[in-house]
């Protein structure tokens, strides 16, 4: 009895528990909700708050902030707030640029509520498919907060923010308010922020009176201003305006007519792209120390962010920059000039000319200017060798020559057709050799040279052609000043501690209150051996004494520096230093590559002309008054020649028997140590798989070798009289040396040829040799076979099929 009532009680108690259970689990649920209803509301209700300081209208924290010169007094620019940015209503915006903005950058803007999952799914395919970031799935709402209401900084808390902030602002703003703040806060590159100052920076004109392909060209921008910049890329400009117009043809904002209309219609002159506003005393320098500043604190913080900005730039030499150019560019219709000066020791820009008219055209021809530097590239070649241990003692051949570069010949010729006979690379460098210097671009490599020019100071993607060695590769003057400066500071780069690896243009920033924000303090990097770097100077001073740089000469000082003149006189170089200042001057047509073949007093323009001349002017001026020092000495270390040749992607030594070789004199302790293992009167082994036989025969014939014939079976449908694989496949070989080639046989015979017979004969010709046919349904036996699948002459196998197509047999 007692068990049972033990029992009962215990069975009794088993619900009870549950019933607690689930009490327990059902309060703790509703606190829960009540917890994350709070969070949600607290977290909605903070966000809201910050929509009143995303109106661009109500934003009045701005300050001045300014850029100095070097000397910390003199205002090269005001970063004001409200320098490029114009508000405008809606009503003062084309209806056109309305229009477009929203079909290149939110087709949905009008459907969505803030954020447009849609979107966000076909950007997520598009980068999945293409795998590479295609598309973005941000919305105009999420742009605009993301401008103008939270940090720039990329992280997963800041999307979310922005992604609420957005949802938030669709359900206070009615969406042509927001629009209409967009425009007014976006940046359209050269300056430009909101839709009326960029109307006025491009065409001159309002943001209301915008025409169509007007429109259309500003909407593109915003998604890379400087990469889409009609003034600089009008190809890139062209391409995008039409991806414009035809996303408001879609969206049936345009007709076709319209369409057609505005993809003809010009772009704006470079020279009429520009900022309305006065310059400070060195504008195209101030707007670079801009766009340094732009990419390391955003443009929120840099306009209107309160920022002092001390700079490198020596007003001194600034003057005696354009005096230098002045005084010997004096035809108003003659060419151009772009210089940039750097002090070697602290990487420092003192003077920087990019242009005759800032008014005229913002286009900076010391750092925007890409042009081909010609033989003043060189010297990064020389620095290759250098550092490989090639001593400059090293002779080649000077005369026109033909390089093999692994599918054709590169035929090289020197300035004005004048060969030497044989040069060493000192003399080369002296008298400016392309034959040389192609030969030893071959000889050391031409990705070992961009390799060199990027340690040395050019930041830009380098083509690894063998044409590098003679600057077939565009580069700016501040580029060229900037590796020469490193030439001149005993091998070292000199970096900053804040924007990195880049010329050295501002020396520090401050706050409005003056509390130091960042010390770009020089940094130097040993890039090229002391040593080498010496030798390498000593050469370059021989091309100033003696050489194609004579009219750079300086008389109480020594003058390194290397000429560049590029084909058909378009182009023309002098890169110079002392120990004290680095100079790259270029003379040229901004607009395009135009010959200047009368232009130095009726004759052509070379390096040594126009641009030594400058460079000597204003270096002369720059030390004037300062005592000259004198580069470091060198030594020349004991050389010893050895005859090598390139084999599997490497200088070896030869052997004997290797042929295209080159004799290179090697410092001792340097140059290549494994031996080649070519053969007597070796010869390549070209590869003839897929080729016929009796071409794959006559090929190796030409070389000349041997081939052997060897079988395997054959797939079914499987040419037969094709070369499947050779062995060797590739390499060296003496010559007659025997390569086997290998053939498809067909074990069960091939399959015939039945064009132009009736069915009935075709069909018994396919049954003889084992193979199944199909007609189509209907045809006769009299009717012809005109195609046949797979075709005759390929591998056989027993019962393929072999399908027919006919037609009706001539009546």
């Amino acid at each position: 009895m007692l068990g049972r009532k033990r029992q009962s009680e215990a069975s009794g108690n088993g619900p009870r528990r549950k019933i607690r259970k689930l009490r327990l689990l059902f309060i703790l649920l509703i606190l829960a909700l009540l917890g994350l209803s709070s969070f949600t509301f607290g977290m909605v209700t903070a966000i809201a708050q910050q929509i009143p300081s995303c109106d661009p209208a109500r934003v009045h924290r701005e300050v001045d902030g300014h850029i100095y010169a070097g000397e910390n007094h003199t205002i090269l620019a005001t970063l004001r707030g409200s320098q490029s940015r114009i508000l405008v209503s809606r009503d003062e915006i084309s209806p056109l640029m309305q229009q477009a903005i929203v079909a290149v950058e939110d087709k949905r803007f009008y459907q969505h509520r803030g954020v447009d999952m849609r979107g966000i799914g076909r950007a997520v395919w598009a980068d999945i498919t293409s795998q590479h970031v295609v598309q973005g799935g941000s919305t105009i709402t999420q742009q605009f907060v993301k401008n103008s209401c939270v940090t720039s900084k990329r992280t997963i808390s800041r999307k979310l923010k922005e992604a609420a902030l957005a949802w938030q602002l669709e359900q206070r703003w009615p969406k042509n308010r927001i629009l209409t703040a967009y425009l007014n806060t976006i940046y359209f590159g050269n300056g430009a922020y909101g839709v009326q100052r960029a109307a006025q920076t491009y065409f001159n004109t309002s943001a209301k009176k915008l025409t169509l392909p007007q429109a259309a060209l500003l909407a593109g921008l915003p998604a890379d201003p400087s990469g889409y910049d009609p003034a600089t890329n009008p190809a890139l400009a062209r391409a995008r305006r039409a991806e414009v117009l035809r996303a408001m043809l879609a969206q049936n904002d345009i007709t076709q007519a319209d369409f057609r209309a505005a993809v003809r219609a010009p772009l704006p002159r470079p020279a009429d792209v520009r900022l309305p506003g006065i310059q400070g005393p060195a504008p195209y320098f101030a707007n670079y120390v801009k766009q340094q500043l732009i990419s390391k604190y955003g443009t929120r913080r840099v306009f209107g962010g309160g920022l002092n900005v001390d700079t490198t730039l020596d007003l001194r030499l600034q003057r005696l920059a354009r005096k230098a150019i002045q005084s010997v560019l004096t035809e108003p219709n003659g060419p151009s000039a772009a210089l940039v000066a750097i002090r070697p020791r602290t990487g420092e820009i003192v003077a920087m000319y990019g242009g005759d008219n800032f008014r005229a055209s913002q286009f900076n021809l010391a750092v925007q200017g890409e042009r081909q530097a010609g033989s003043s590239f060189k010297p990064f070649v020389l620095a290759t060798a250098l550092r490989q241990g090639i001593s400059p003692s090293t002779t080649f051949a000077s005369k026109p020559v033909s390089i093999f570069i692994g599918d054709r010949y590169w035929v090289v010729h020197d300035f004005e057709n004048e060969y030497v006979g044989s040069a060493n690379l000192t003399t080369a460098t002296i008298i400016s050799d392309n034959a040389v210097y192609a030969q030893l671009t071959k000889l050391v490599g031409p990705t070992n040279v961009a390799a060199m020019a990027h340690r040395l100071g050019i930041t830009r993607h380098l083509n690894p052609y063998f044409a590098i060695g003679l600057g077939a590769d565009a580069v700016s003057p501040l580029e060229m000043a900037r590796a020469f400066s490193t030439f001149a500071d005993d091998g070292a780069r000199v970096d900053g501690s804040v924007f990195g690896n880049r010329p050295r243009a501002v020396t520090r920033i401050q706050n409005a209150t003056g509390v130091l924000l960042d010390d770009n303090r020089p940094l130097r990097r040993q890039v090229l051996a002391s040593n080498d770097d010496r030798l390498l100077t000593s050469i370059l001073e021989g091309v100033v004494r003696e050489g194609t740089g004579k009219q750079a000469a300086l008389a109480d000082r020594p003058a390194a520096g290397k000429t560049g003149t590029t084909e058909n006189y378009g182009d023309a170089w002098f890169v110079g230093y002392t120990p004290e200042l680095a100079t790259a001057v270029w003379v040229g047509y901004p607009n395009s590559v135009r010959p200047m073949t009368t232009d130095y007093h009726g004759q052509p323009v070379a390096g040594g002309t126009f641009p030594a001349e400058i460079w000597h002017a204003f270096t002369q001026a720059a030390l004037a008054g300062t005592p000259p020092q004198q580069f470091p000495s060198y030594s020349v270390p004991y050389a010893s020649a050895k005859r090598v040749a390139w084999r599997d992607g490497r200088l070896q030594i030869d052997d004997g028997y290797c042929q295209d070789t080159t004799e290179v004199d090697y410092f001792a302790g340097t140059g290549p140590r494994r031996t080649a293992n070519c053969q007597p009167n070796e010869v390549d082994i070209p590869s003839v798989v897929g080729q016929p036989i009796a071409q794959a025969r006559q090929r190796l014939a030409a070389q000349p070798l041997k081939a052997n014939i060897v079988y395997k079976p054959a797939r079914p449908k499987q040419r037969t009289n094709v070369v499947v694989a050779q062995f060797p496949r590739s390499g060296r070989a003496s010559s007659f040396s025997t390569i086997t080639l290998v053939l498809a046989k067909p074990l069960d015979g091939l399959v015939p040829r039945v064009l132009g017979l009736s069915v009935g004969r075709a069909r018994a010709r396919l049954r003889a040799a084992r193979l199944d046919v199909s007609v189509p349904d209907g045809a006769d036996d009299s009717a012809v076979v005109v195609r046949q699948s797979p075709v005759a002459g390929v591998a056989a196998a027993p019962h393929m099929r072999v399908t027919v197509t006919v037609r009706a047999a001539p009546g």
